[in-house]
Order: structure tokens, then sequence, then C-alpha cells
């Protein structure tokens, strides 16, 4: 809980300061040091300040600053005691260590006062250090969360595979670690979403410590984002990542010299080995802890010198004696420490400008906890629009941005530039510098990029790129419908035998029919197609983590752009034959909001995954062998003809404003590991099969349900059918689509395919033919048995090969799925898009469909 909360005469014991660096200064210094006790002594009259009695002292605090300390209160330390939730009986979690370390065990003798029971449970806390991981793109963030957590985040070389916060477990030498990857951004602007949600995460979520993870074969541009952290004073120690490529190309940096002169540890790792991973989280325990307790003098508390010194006792084995930012020392002073709090220096004009700044700012103390000023001052320099929400509501609010619109004049006027390029040349000056005091030489013994340069002259050329990338997608999708046909048989079978297994051993009755009829009939329809999302994933991740999918964002750059569109829209376009929820998602790295949108309007025109099981099944129904792979084909080219159309339509007359320059990075072609391609594509196999086991069952269920009900036993299954909920339903709404040739059982299938797409299949099969079994079959088998008896059943109920497919284009085009469509609301923001999203899809798909049947019917008929 936090300090805040605490009601008059209340006592509690401090577990941490939250906040960026000054602020946790000045609060420690006031005498909120972790393990003493605070009591509430009084509130003012209007609720704040609040008087605290900490250490002897009366001290005075406003509740904003109160909220930003960390206690455990009588109450809750007899909660958890009872609860008996001391951290050897939490769940296991991965270690960094060779056997997993876990808090001191519980003594003989209990807490037998509120006071010790508060101690005890303080110690526990602070052992808990809240991390954030923060890098650019392809940096490896994701790889050491990972590593240290156990987890199976995707790991992809391109922009912003992690597009949302993840969250890890890691215990190392007593302490755990609750990990949050980030997602990947160059800076702190406010341009993408990614780079806007970062820095709130940072702002409002205030970790204990950040780990900003640098690429050390291109320092100088990563360390543009770590000058933007250095401004908003945070407790930082960077990584230099896949630093055995930094040595193998012969570079050479002096590592302490540059981090004295960011004021940040710099610690070499490569996370795909663990090298330097002990060494990173030992450091953090020692800035954690020691930091914030030292004086002028440089000496570090006693009481928590004591402390780190018996904790390193205990570890330090674990990393070398010598290492940066050593706090348990015998003389109490720190040793090999370089972390300390500088400013960025961006030259006289401009500093003159932000000081200025920062000194109206200051006037306001409610922003002082929050944000460090300085960096409210350079942000608004930069005519940042969320700074200036953030700040909009202060008492001088006024004379901020006159002052700042008088110093932004200021330096257009001398330095002849915008003061947004201005504070970015400033930075890049001082990177510059600092490299050079640093002796960073670069060096020419193993290029890194000349293999991706030779790869690149083939891959991007103009006559071979074109051929290259649609020769690889045929490979991709020919593989997933060939080499897919022998598991999926097998899954076929096991299918068939535990539906008849149940059908022979269990009563007559509704229950037998729902677990045949219903569940194993309506999931297994579905879960065979688990081998081809298998392969389609494994041919995604492969050229993600390859670096292929950035290379194709580029080479389509001109036609999306044509298109309306930037050219990282063409790979969420791709990941949409996948799933579209995720492809939705990954939006998220296109900077321009405008392209954006119409990237996710035109998204459900992919032909997802999803809707391969109702492709096979109309296909191996109504149209020979050799048609079948046209007619497949056909589905994917009328997709992507619609969005083409549709996007060129949204740009011109629905969605306005500028597009953003394509800025995109192409990492080094790298080989993915086996152990990485066969996790990522798992990961996305058991998501597949968790559906299976939620959505797609409860609809199974609820569509056999309004098949079985109102029950008559003296009907045979077909008249059962049209005289049930769902028949009457069907019958219903049959006459809106007459114009496509569709029957009631069409409309129907439709219907229950809202909530996803797979439960088409399974609909029409519990509909037609009673053989829910039929979207089991590979995509080019000949005609069975239960082929030719439903394809009978269909064209008896009057479905032609026709109106088959004006029935595979209604399901190309309309309503995504439930998913699809709250994702597009999550991304855009309103629920505005994602209605008209699904209103216009489903319009579109009723008219495409309808002049399919009716053009093919005058020309048949002709």
């Amino acid at each position: 809980m936090r300090l805040s909360e605490l009601k008059t005469g209340e006592k509690a014991v401090v577990v941490k300061v939250l906040g960026h660096g000054g602020f946790r200064k000045r609060i420690v210094e006031m005498g909120f040091i972790k393990g003493k006790t605070v009591e509430v002594l009084l509130n003012a009259p209007l609720q704040d300040p609040v008087k605290y009695k900490i250490l002897g002292y009366e001290i005075s605090l406003r509740r904003d600053e109160a909220q930003m300390i960390e206690v455990v209160s009588e109450e809750e330390a007899k909660s958890i005691d009872n609860h008996n939730t001391d951290a050897q009986e939490l769940d296991y979690t991965p270690s960094l260590n060779s056997e997993a370390e876990y808090m001191p065990a519980k003594t003989g003798d209990e807490a037998t006062n509120s006071e010790e029971k508060m101690q005890k449970v303080a110690r526990h806390k602070r052992r808990i250090i809240n991390v954030a991981l923060v890098g650019n793109p392809n940096c490896g963030k994701t790889s050491l969360f990972n590593f240290a957590s156990g987890a199976h985040e995707k790991v992809g070389n391109y922009s912003g595979v992690t597009v949302d916060a993840k969250e890890g477990v890691a215990h190392f030498e007593g302490y755990e670690f609750h990990l949050v990857d980030l997602p990947g951004t160059y800076s702190l602007s406010a341009y993408s979403p990614e780079e806007l949600y970062v820095r709130k995460q940072i702002i409002e979520k205030t970790p204990d410590v950040v780990i900003n993870v640098l690429d050390a074969s291109n320092l100088e541009r990563n360390l543009y984002l770590t000058t933007q952290l250095v401004d908003m004073n945070l407790r930082m120690v960077c990584a230099l990542n896949m630093y055995d490529e930094f040595e193998k190309r012969g570079d050479s940096v002096d590592l302490e010299a540059l981090g004295k002169q960011f004021g940040v540890p710099m610690i070499p790792t490569v996370f795909k080995t663990g090298r330097g991973v002990q060494l990173l989280f030992h450091i953090i325990i020692n800035m954690y802890e020691g930091v914030d307790f030292l004086d002028k003098d440089g000496n570090i508390n006693p009481e928590v010198a004591a402390e780190l010194q018996k904790w390193h006792e205990n570890y330090q084995g674990d990393v070398s004696k010598e290492h940066q930012e050593d706090f348990a020392t015998a003389d109490a002073r720190p040793h090999n420490k370089v972390s300390r709090h500088i400013h960025i220096n961006h030259g006289p004009r401009l500093e003159l400008c932000i000081n200025r700044l920062k000194l109206q700012i200051e006037q306001n103390p409610e922003v002082r906890h929050k944000f460090h000023t300085r960096y409210l001052a350079i942000k608004l320099l930069e005519n940042d629009a969320d700074t200036e929400r953030e700040v909009a509501q202060l008492s001088n609010i006024k004379t901020i941005l006159e002052t700042r619109e008088n110093e932004v004049q200021s330096i257009q006027k001398q330095l002849n530039q915008d003061c947004e390029t201005a504070i970015m040349d400033a930075k890049y000056a001082f990177i510059h510098g600092v490299l050079a005091k640093a002796n960073y030489r670069e060096g020419k013994e193993n290029d890194t990029y000349k293999l991706t340069h030779k790869l690149d002259a083939i891959i991007t050329h103009k006559f071979w790129g074109f051929p290259i990338f649609f020769f690889l997608l045929y490979v991709m999708f020919q593989v997933t419908f060939t080499v897919g046909q022998y598991p999926m048989d097998w899954i076929d079978q096991s299918v068939n035998w535990l539906g008849e297994w149940v059908n022979s051993n269990f009563a007559d009755g509704a229950v037998k029919d729902l677990l045949v009829e219903g569940i194993i009939a309506g999931v297994g329809a579905v879960v065979v197609f688990l081998p081809q999302i298998l392969i389609l994933y494994f041919f995604i991740s492969f050229m993600e983590d390859s670096g292929y999918m950035a290379r194709a964002a580029f080479i389509m750059d001109k036609l999306m752009h044509k298109m309306g569109l930037h050219g990282k829209s063409f790979i969420p376009l791709i990941m949409g034959f996948g799933c579209n929820v995720p492809a939705v998602m990954a939006t998220r790295t296109i900077e321009s909001r405008r392209s954006r949108l119409i990237t996710m309007l035109i998204l459900p025109m992919m032909s997802c995954s999803a809707r391969l099981p109702i492709y096979i099944m109309i296909t191996g129904t109504f149209f020979a062998l050799k048609y079948r792979s046209a007619i497949m084909i056909s589905m994917y080219v009328v997709g992507i003809l619609m969005a083409v159309i549709m996007s060129k339509i949204f740009s011109r007359f629905l969605v306005k404003g500028e597009d953003t320059p394509f800025v995109m990075e192409l990492p080094p072609y790298r080989f993915p590991t086996k152990k990485a391609i066969a996790r990522h594509t798992w990961e996305k196999g058991k998501q597949y099969l968790q559906k299976m086991g939620g959505i797609i069952l409860v609809a199974s269920i609820i569509v056999w349900a309004l098949g079985y009900f109102p029950h008559n036993e003296a009907l045979n299954k077909q008249q059962q059918q049209e005289q049930s909920i769902i028949g009457r339903v069907g019958k219903t709404i049959e006459p809106l689509f007459r114009v496509q040739g569709f029957d009631w059982k069409l409309d129907v299938s439709l219907l229950a395919g809202v909530g996803a797409k797979e439960i088409v299949a399974s609909t029409m099969g519990v509909l037609y033919a009673d053989d829910n079994s039929f979207g089991d079959d590979d995509s080019f088998s000949d005609d069975t048995e239960k082929y030719t008896r439903l394809r009978k059943q269909m064209i008896t109920d009057g479905i032609s090969p026709i109106s088959a497919y004006a029935y595979l284009i209604f399901v190309l085009l309309y309503f995504p799925c439930i998913a699809t469509v709250a994702a597009i609301r999550n991304e855009s923001g309103s629920w505005r898009w994602a209605l008209f999203a699904a209103a216009y899809t489903t319009l579109l798909a009723w008219v495409a469909s309808a002049l399919v049947y009716q053009v093919g019917s005058l020309i048949v008929g002709s």
C-alpha cells in the first residue's frame, strides 16, 4: 500500500520510495528510509498536507508525494502473515542462479508483535524489484526477458514485435524481479503509439530500475534513447547486448569511461548465451539498495551498508569480485561507482533556454514528484503535445507557455533551426563527444553487414525482388496445404474414433448428442487444422526472425504508398494471413495515424487461417481436383484486390491527414535458431488450442443447442433442424440472402461465424450432412463418400457451384470475428472505427457475393 492511504494514528514501515532520482533523494534525506516506522499524526483541515512522525521528527508531506512511498501497515502485515506468504512458499519461477534462490526462510521464533511483523513483511516486499526493459527495436530486449524469466515471448527481427508490455518474474540472489518488456522504440517522442506507450509506462508505473538495452554494434544510434532516459533522471543500467558481434568485428570502447560520461553502468552482455546477465542483475541489486543512501561525501548510510555486506557475503561467488557499482564494501563507500545524475549538455544557448523554462515549472511542487522538471522543460521546447496536456492545469501555465514561445523563437533566430531539431542535434553531438572520450573505435575484422549487403543485392533487386517474394509466399502456402495433409489425416482418424467410441458406449439422449454432435464434432472439425496453422506460423516466424520481413516491407513500400498506405503496413497485412488479431495489434509500428487506421480497416480482407477450413470444405465439395488450387488462390487474390480498392477509397474520402516518411530499420540477416523457431511456432499453436477450449467449444455447444431444441424424437434429423430455434432464425433472414443463392442453412452458418470463423465449418456439418468431420480432410484430396453425400444434400437444397463460390466470397469479406473487432477498438481507441469495420465489411460482402452469383448465373444461363 502507499503512505497516503494510512489514516490518522496508524503506523507503517517504509518499503521503498518511488519516482525519479531527484524526488527519491529528497524524500530519503527527510528520513523516509527503508525499514523505518512512520506514524500518521494529523491531517490538515482540507486533508492535505499530512503530518507524519519518523525518526523522532515530525514532517509534513502532500498526499501526492506520500502516494509515491510504498509502506506496509499493521493491518496488511497481519493479513499477509495469516496467509503465510513468505517467499519460500511462492510458486517456482526461473532463477538466474544455478539453484533457485528465494527469500530467507522463517526463523523458529514467529513475530510476536505488530512491529516485528511489519518489519518482516517490509523486508520481503523490499526484495521485489520492478524492472522495465527499454531499448530500440532489434536490440535484444525480449531475448533478455525470455532468458531471465523463462517466458516465451515472440522475438522478431523487425520493428514492433512487442506491441504491448509483457510481464515476467525472475529470481536472483534472494531478490524477485518483476520484469516488464516494453515495445521497442527509437526515442521517447510522441510520434508513434509505441513511443507514447513506453513513455507513459515509465512515468505512470515508475519502475525501480530501467535496463536500457543497447545494440553494441550500433552504439551511436542506440545511445540517443539513453540520453532521453537520462533526462528523466531514472535509476538505470545499460546492457550492451550482442557484444560478441562487437568483439568479432574488432570494435573497442572503454566501458568505464563511457559509463562515467553518461552516469550509467555499461555492462557487456550476450543474451543468447547468458553472458553478463548475472553481473547485470547483481549490479541492479547494488544500485537499488545503495544509490539513494549516499551522503554528500559519498558514504553509505551505516545500516544500509551493513545489510548490503550481509547480503553480499551469501552471493559473492556469483560474479567477479571486482565489478562496477559495488556498494557492499567494508569501508561503507561504493567501489568502481559510475552511476550519478548528469545533465546532457545541449550547448550554452539551449541550456540557457532549458533552465529559464525549468525555473517556471519548478514553481509547481505538485508535478515534481512525478516528473523531473528538466525533462518537462526539454519536452516543452520540443513542442511535445502530450507534455503540454500534462502541464495544462498548472497555475502558471500561461507564463510557462509564453516563456516557451519566447525561447523557441530565440533558438530559431540564433541557431537558424527549429528547437526540436536543435535539441536532437545537440544530443547526437554529446553522444559523438562521449564516444570519442571513451576511445570508441570501429573494427574491420568481421563486417556484420557484409553478408547482408550481398543478400540484399539479390533479395531487394528491382527485377528479382518481387519474383523472390511471391515465390516464397507460394512455397509457404503450398507446403502448408500439402505437408499438412498427413498429420491432418491422423488427427481426423483420432477425432472420428473418439466420436464412434462415445456413440457406442453412451446411452441415447441429449448428453450423448451433445458430446458427439456438439463438442467432439464441432471442436474436432477445427482442431484438425492445427498442423496447417503450425506450418503457416513456422514460415512467418522464420521470415520475421531472419530479417526478411523488413525487406518485404522495403520492396513493397512504393506499392503500399500508391494504395494510400505506409510501407510498414505491409508487415501487419502479411501477418493477417495467420490471424487478424495480432496483425491489428502490429499496426502500432506505423507512425502515421492515417495509415494505421486504414491498415486496420482493410486487414479483415486478409484470409486468416480460421477461414481455411471453410475454403477447404467448399472446394472439396463442389469443385474438381484440378480446379481446387485455383479456387483457393482466388480467395487470397480477391481479398488483396478488395483491400487495395478499399484502401484507395478510405485514403481519399474517409481518413484524412498527412502521411509520415518511410523510415524503417533494415537489420542484418540472422539465421534463427531451431529452438527459437520451434518455440514461437508452438506458442501460436498453443493459442489456437486454447481457442478450441474457449470460444470454439462454447460456440459449438450453443449452435448444437439451438439446432437441438425444441426436440422431437418423432422427427428425422433434417426435420428437427428446420423446426429448431436455429432453423427458425435462418428461415427468418433467408429472404435477405436470396440474391446470393443461399438457403437458410448457409445463412445460419454465417451468423455462427461472427464469434469465430472456425465455427462456420462445424456449423455447416451439423446442418447439412449430419457429419461434422467434413472439415477434417486436406484441401486437395479426391471426393470421399462423405463429401459426395454433402454435395448431394447441398445440391438438393438448391446450392449450386456458383452460389458456393459466392458463399466463399461472403466468408472472405464479411464481419471480422469478435476478437478482431475488439482489437480494432483497442488500437484505434474508439468503438466508432470498430463498429464501422464490422458494418462496412458485412455490406461489402453482401454486395460482392450478390454480384458474383447474379453475374455468374447470367453467364452460365446464357
